[in-house]
């Protein structure tokens, strides 16, 4: 009987273990889910967040004027980008609200 515990006792701990490892391994490799909060986070948008890392990385390593180019052009793609879809949000709301007042 108290094998049988013990034995209970090892599988969770193991579980918990693996769990943990898939957890770091997903924050640890970059693994993007789109948010479904932030719908202008899409796969474009990843590829950028990507880019922009390895920019970032490269720089580290080598703080040459091409390297801080290099991150200063892919920091930009990546604040256009939800630039573009805020501006693209605002015209809409705008262009609804000047509906709205026309039907009244």
């Amino acid at each position: 009987m108290e094998n049988l515990n013990v034995d209970k006792d090892i599988n969770r701990a193991w579980e918990n273990i693996l769990g943990n490892i898939k957890t770091s391994a997903k924050k640890s490799l970059g693994l993007y889910k789109l948010k479904q909060h932030k719908p202008w986070f899409d796969e474009e948008y990843s590829g950028f967040l990507d880019h922009r890392k390895q920019a970032k990385i490269q720089w580290i390593q080598d703080p040459s004027q091409s390297n801080v180019d290099n991150l200063n052009d892919a920091s930009r793609h990546f604040r256009d980008k939800k630039k573009a879809y805020l501006k693209t949000k605002i015209e809409e709301i705008e262009s609804y609200s000047k509906i709205n007042v026309l039907c009244k």
